[in-house]
């Protein structure tokens, strides 16, 4: 044979072998475009669901919430009970290695929680501060008493990732930051800041291995250029499907579109400061008949939101099915802000991130132009996340957008987070960025603590909800988003999205 047709032999050959492996190549991998990057590798650190949804590839907690119905689950615990009203014991999973193969045990769980106080590492002071202690009975059960009673405890602790205590002890706080070690299903390989996180499946998960050995994730910010990538083929999956393209991509025969009504609530969170406008409930009653949410609805989400009447969502404890919105009505409006002393209306400076929700700066624009219809000159003041959060836990603003739904299902820490006076020593009102105070809100909250029985708890809390938003109005609610996805047709991807729309590599099939 000579020597051309012998390299166009080989040529040929390998190309036959190429082709044959690249459906396993692509069976084993997938490319994900999410609106959010990650901001560190520390679990506990970042305590938003953007945040979370990448650590709960890399690490476990106590429990997880399964799939598309977000059930509560065993996961390093395999079964807990409640002793008393501060006392939860937990029986560990017997054979978890971390990444770096050291075993999981007792210690292992201890640390992890006594970490969570931490302000220097920890975002999840709250329940960090509500621990007394953690008692090891063995290397394999450990109890975990509160210093005040929490039902919604261990509902919580799907995202309360656990730490192997040797090597984060020994390492030093930057390498943690960027290099996660826990027993999640997928393991780091590679992590490049704002252009993409690659991980690689771990063969030795507790739960058995991942069908897809390796995945990418590109965060790409901009919706309409994470579009672009999913119709180009650069990507196979997208989050946050932009609700202005989504006619568009319903009808390109290549993509798939996948959706589901999302927990999250859109509202406005306002301050009360004694002699301030908003101190008047007449005055927050206004605001909110003033704004056509029904419009935002249409023109702004384009269909893909519903009206709300409350900020829990129903699947959450304390959720109020006879809770209704108050009706938009400019003319009242306009005459309940004359009634407060107001009928010329008042200036006030309206928050809000500009890329961090579906629409959040043009729904900020609209809520802007529909108050100065009645007067009330709104000073729009929108910004990226990265700046408007840490002001929102500093408790700095006086009116402003937010979105929130609660990953323990239970209104009470809602309540706690985003209503209660804000007490930094208690770990109360974290995220109640306009200081909103109400003594009676506070006590009424303060006495759903030892109420755990479910349906007794909920029931509680109903009461609670109708009165923060009929007898207080603390909030303006304006609507629950819809979660929207596409994917490439032909990829073989099997996708249902979670409730908390964290975006968990084990549950997707390929």
């Amino acid at each position: 044979m000579n020597k051309p047709r012998c390299v166009l032999m080989i040529v040929f050959i390998v190309g036959i072998l190429l082709a044959g492996a690249a459906p396993a190549l692509a069976a084993s991998s997938i490319v994900v475009a999410l609106d959010v990057p990650p901001r560190m590798m520390n679990p506990h650190g970042d305590d938003s669901d953007a945040g979370l949804q990448y650590m709960a590839n890399f690490f476990d907690g106590l429990l997880q919430r399964n799939g598309s119905e977000g059930e509560l689950a065993p996961a390093l615990a395999t079964r807990f009970e409640r002793l008393d009203l501060k006392s939860w014991k937990f029986y560990l999973r017997k054979g978890v290695k971390f990444h770096n193969g050291n075993p999981f045990t007792a210690d292992d769980v201890k640390f992890s929680f006594e970490r969570l106080s931490n302000p220097e590492v920890s975002e999840f002071l709250n329940t960090g501060k509500s621990i007394a202690g953690v008692d090891i009975i063995d290397m394999y059960t450990v109890v975990i008493r509160t210093k005040d009673p929490i039902p919604w405890f261990a509902n919580n602790m799907h995202q309360i990732f656990i730490m192997d205590k040797e090597s984060t002890e020994a390492r030093d706080s930057g390498d943690v930051m960027v290099k996660p070690i826990g027993t999640g299903a997928y393991k780091l390989k590679e992590w490049v800041k704002g252009s993409y996180v690659r991980m690689i499946a771990n063969e030795n998960y507790w739960e058995g291995a991942p069908s897809i050995k390796n995945v990418e994730v590109r965060p790409i910010k901009e919706a309409s250029t994470r579009f672009a990538a999913l119709v180009s083929g650069q990507v196979d999956l997208i989050s946050g499907v932009p609700v202005e393209l989504y006619d568009k991509l319903k009808k390109n025969p290549k993509l798939s579109v996948v959706s589901r009504p999302a927990r999250r609530s859109i509202f406005l969170a306002l301050g009360n400061k004694p002699d301030s406008p908003m101190a008047d409930i007449r005055v927050r009653k206004a605001m909110y008949m003033a704004i056509n949410e029904d419009e935002i609805i249409k023109k702004i989400m384009r269909g893909h939101a519903s009206p709300a009447a409350q900020v829990p969502d129903p699947p959450t404890i304390g959720y109020n099915p006879d809770i209704q919105r108050l009706p938009y009505d400019p003319k009242m409006a306009k005459q309940l802000l004359a009634e407060a002393g107001y009928p010329k209306g008042f200036s006030v400076t309206l928050s809000g991130p500009n890329d961090r929700y579906v629409q959040d700066e043009k729904i900020c624009e609209a809520v802007a132009k529909y108050l100065a219809k009645v007067g009330i000159k709104a000073k729009l003041d929108v910004k990226p996340k990265s700046i408007f959060f840490p002001e929102v836990a500093e408790g700095k603003l006086e009116f402003y957008l937010i979105g929130w739904f609660d990953g323990t299902f239970d209104m009470g820490r809602t309540y706690f987070k985003i209503a209660h006076t804000r007490d930094r020593d208690m770990g109360f009102g974290g995220l109640n960025g306009a200081a909103y105070s109400d003594p009676a809100i506070d006590k009424l909250l303060q006495a759903t603590a030892g109420v755990v029985n479910p349906e007794g708890r909920g029931k509680v809390l109903q009461v609670l909800n109708k009165m923060a938003m009929e007898d207080k109005l603390i909030w303006i609610p304006l609507h629950y988003q819809e979660d929207l996805y596409a994917t490439q047709k032909g990829k073989g991807i099997s996708f249902n999205p979670r409730p908390d729309r964290w975006m968990v590599y084990k549950e997707i099939m390929k």
